[in-house]
């Protein structure tokens, strides 16, 4: 999208206090939550803004809670992400993506 490293950081950071709000009081959140010093997060990039909304999509339909950002008022889907799980239960939908450079 030619955005730069610090608005593609700022756009996780919306999305990351989101989903944090949105799913405070679940079991795994609070688990993460419970030990600050050692909370662990991938950062993965989407190729286009397509692949993003197809994830949404995928997510929502397996019911895995996630949050995608919506950046305003260009009304762009910028980044998504999913409360806090186990490994097991989510990678499938993400070995597509690879880590964010």
């Amino acid at each position: 999208m030619g955005w730069s490293v610090g608005a593609v950081i700022a756009q996780a950071c919306h999305a990351s206090t989101a989903v944090t709000h949105m799913f405070y009081n679940d079991l795994h959140t609070q688990k993460y939550l419970a030990d600050l010093d050692n909370m662990h997060k991938i950062v993965l990039e989407a190729a286009d803004e397509s692949k993003l909304t197809d994830l949404h999509s995928k997510l929502s339909e397996a019911k895995i809670d996630h949050k995608l950002w919506i950046e305003q008022p260009e009304n762009i889907p910028t980044c998504l992400v999913c409360k806090p799980y186990p490994k097991s239960e989510i990678s499938k939908f993400f070995k597509k993506f690879k880590l964010f450079k």
